[in-house]
């Protein structure tokens, strides 16, 4: 229960249907000096409001120290991401490597049987094989099963998302009518420890090594100017790059980072196009295919998956060829294979 209405709305459904729930937050920073806002969740005013839903509702409620783990499996991975020069995705580590790992660990010590969380996905067991499927939320606008593709077999029989059947305006309505006190609490946008989106800041803040400068250059090697950290920049951004254009007038955005030289790579919107990409720590939901299977691969959050051929190569890695070519294809993203609905598997960009 993070204290907002998508997990005060599942756990309201499931006590509604008569299973025995207990409500669980995670503390995920040290709040013992007054500090009263770490980001956009997990707050200490949040963890009040998962409490107040929780009386509501007539469960029992306790909060969970997560402050370690937090800070090594998410904030930690992070701000190493950031500076070797990838894009982290820190809430799918947050959803396999808490929520469903170390969390559903604990939930057991209370003699829970499953994990319940406000994701707008489903899961579902094959009548055939018995294995668990991973499927989209029914809401497209909400649908977060991307950030769930590294969920195991073992995790998926134990996870509940009882949201997921439903769009995000049937939550609400059914929060205001049951008079939750998080009925009409605003959802949180940005990445939950960073409270003023100034991810730049937060990494020169907790990095181990202080950013270096370096250069920004076009595909020729030719220096076009000079930059104050990698950390700074993904690919496919455009604005903030302290270029107008290059010198033929086109617009600019990155194409490459490459840590070792400290070097930031601009190019043409064209040379962002790629039609293959490579993808390491894959998850098979569906058993890894012998041979390539024709998928619709999504490599961001808000893309729109795109028909695709992927084949596994051994050692939790997979190629992925696109039909037609993709822009920005992300070091540090996942890449999340579909079949419809139903999640296939998934990996890390390389």
């Amino acid at each position: 229960m993070s204290g907002g209405v998508d997990s005060s709305v599942a756990a309201a459904l499931l006590a509604e249907q008569g299973h025995d729930v207990i409500g669980l937050s995670m503390q995920l920073y040290d709040q013992t000096e007054g500090q009263t806002s770490f980001g956009s969740c997990c707050s200490i005013d949040d963890l009040h409001d998962a409490r107040r839903v929780a009386a509501a509702i007539n469960i029992p409620h306790y909060i969970l120290n997560f402050e370690r783990q937090f800070d090594e499996q998410v904030v930690s991975n992070f701000v190493r991401e950031y500076t070797s020069g990838r894009t982290p995705l820190p809430c799918a580590h947050c959803n396999s490597d808490l929520k469903f790992a170390t969390l559903v660990e604990r939930a057991q010590g209370f003699g829970a049987d499953a994990v319940a969380t406000g994701h707008y996905a489903r899961v579902e067991r094959d009548a055939v094989t018995g294995r668990y499927r991973l499927q989209r939320g029914v809401d497209p606008a909400k649908d977060q099963s991307y950030f769930l593709f590294s969920l195991t077999q073992h995790q998926l029989a134990r996870a509940v998302f009882p949201v997921g059947d439903r769009p995000k305006d049937a939550v609400r309505e059914y929060a205001r009518l049951r008079q939750l006190p998080v009925a009409n609490k605003p959802d949180s946008q940005e990445i939950c420890f960073i409270p003023d989106d100034d991810y730049a800041g937060f990494v020169t803040t907790h990095a181990a090594d202080a950013p270096r400068d370096g250069v920004i250059v076009d595909e020729h090697g030719r220096v076009l100017g000079s930059h104050a950290g990698i950390h700074r920049f993904t690919v496919g951004q455009r604005k903030g790059l302290g270029l107008t254009s290059s010198p033929t007038g086109t617009p600019m955005y990155v194409l490459a980072l490459r840590p070792a030289d400290q070097q930031v790579v601009v190019g043409p919107k064209s040379s962002l196009e790629r039609t293959t990409l490579t993808a390491s720590g894959v998850n098979w939901i569906a058993e890894e295919p012998r041979a390539a299977i024709h998928v619709a691969a999504q490599i961001r959050h808000r893309h729109q998956a795109a028909p695709a051929a992927v084949r596994a190569l051994g050692d939790a890695q997979a190629e992925v060829v696109f039909d037609t070519p993709q822009i920005a294809v992300t070091p540090g993203q996942a890449v999340v294979f579909y079949d419809g609905d139903v999640v296939v598997g998934g990996g890390w960009i390389d």
